[in-house]
């Protein structure tokens, strides 16, 4: 008798792990990491992505959990086309279950739209535009890290208080470029400032001299930069080189991240002030996970999107264990349903809009001499509370949002 009931359990313990797998398509939960691997958002994003991606596989313990989890990557060049025959040819052929990063808005937008038609799931970590929790919002699709809202709402009302009221934006001239712009210059003319002018250059741009000299002769108080990568940090160089900064003028770098000013250095990124919301840093939790990141990643430390890859991968397998499934518009709503906790941006929920909510914190770029280590490059000048960091539900025009 004793034996027959041993016999039954062992059977039944066996059994756990496989009938959880059984309702996982394939048995496997694949996420595909897809970015720039080689071009102007290459350190901010690149394989750093996909080291944050592995990590949070093996910390949430996957495998000892009967989950079985296959990271695979790809560039997408930057190009929406592109990015767009990679999708669909992970969705319909290879089975991706999950598509993590993509910077560049446009590349992200396309991606969203063929997510939401495959029925999958789609976190977005580094692409900028609001507009992926605004008009163009889906019910498959998390907008995790930061958004062109945020950064105009943290920076530019910022440096609009402090005095620097006249702009002139030097704009990538894509999806991204565009939204960043039309959010910054909404609240500097929200806060009495004034638009002096704009140029808009192509993706990728080496030389700046042109717009550099259109944007000093407009004798604006601050230069906005709406442009990201190895865009933002040519333009400062020249800029220095230009003596924009010596002649009185600022640059405001709407979109910075920690390898921007490793790029740059200290001497030439001194004083700039922009909106993150993450820093490794900040707490002792971030510290660890920076560590062990950094081992992995050729000594070079995490940006926002990399933590956002690792917290947004992390939440997405407590979903998929939680409903046992990884059906991606199911789990995306198990997403929203289930409150955020990660070591990186601590306790959060993600909206009905997809909107991840989280503080913020406007940093300045610390002088030479207040650096104690590598990598100590910022000074938490604010935070910016979670309920004021995101544009209000009621104004982001997203057709999930009941009136």
């Amino acid at each position: 008798m004793f034996m027959r009931i041993a016999i039954l359990l062992a059977a039944l313990l066996a059994l756990g792990p496989a009938t959880a797998r059984a309702q996982i398509s394939d048995g496997v939960i694949k996420i595909g990491v897809l970015n720039d691997q080689s071009g102007l958002y290459a350190d901010l994003a690149g394989q750093g992505s996909v080291v944050a991606a592995r990590m949070a596989v093996e910390d949430y313990g996957a495998e000892k959990k009967g989950m079985k989890v296959e990271v695979v990557f790809a560039d997408h060049q930057n190009k929406a086309d592109v990015g767009s025959a990679i999708a669909r040819q992970w969705y319909d052929v290879d089975k991706v279950d999950l598509i993590v990063d993509v910077p560049n808005s446009g590349v992200a937008l396309a991606v969203s739209q063929i997510t939401r038609d495959k029925g999958k799931a789609f976190i977005v970590s580094s692409a900028a535009t609001s507009d992926l929790t605004g008009r163009a919002c889906s019910p498959n699709t998390i907008h995790w890290t930061y958004d062109t809202w945020a950064l105009a709402n943290g920076t530019a009302n910022a440096l609009v208080k402090q005095g620097a009221d006249t702009w002139f934006f030097i704009t990538a001239d894509y999806a991204f470029g565009h939204a960043l712009e039309r959010d910054v210059e909404a609240v500097v003319l929200k806060n009495g400032g004034k638009v002096l002018g704009k140029v808009r250059h192509p993706l990728n741009t080496q030389d700046f001299s042109s717009f550099l000299l259109q944007a000093q002769a407009s004798k604006a108080k601050v230069i906005g930069l709406a442009n990201a990568g190895g865009d933002t940090t040519n333009a400062i160089k020249q800029g220095a080189e230009f003596g924009i900064v010596k002649g009185g003028q600022n640059f405001a770098g709407l979109l910075v991240f920690l390898t921007d000013v490793h790029a740059l250095g200290l001497q030439t990124a001194q004083g700039l002030v922009f909106t993150e919301t993450f820093y490794w840093d900040l707490n002792d939790r971030t510290r660890a996970f920076a560590k062990r990141f950094a081992d992995r990643n050729r000594g070079i430390h995490p940006t926002m999107i990399h933590a956002g890859v690792y917290a947004g991968v992390t939440h997405y397998l407590k979903a998929v264990e939680a409903l046992k499934s990884d059906d991606g518009t199911k789990v995306i709503a198990k997403m929203k349903e289930i409150p955020t906790d990660d070591p990186l941006f601590g306790k959060g929920t993600i909206r009905v809009d997809g909107r991840k909510i989280h503080p913020a914190y406007l940093v300045e770029v610390k002088k030479p001499s207040e650096s104690k280590a590598p990598w100590d490059y910022y000074k938490i000048r604010a935070t910016i509370p979670a309920d004021q960091a995101f544009r209000p539900l009621d104004q982001g025009e997203c057709p999930l949002v009941k009136k």
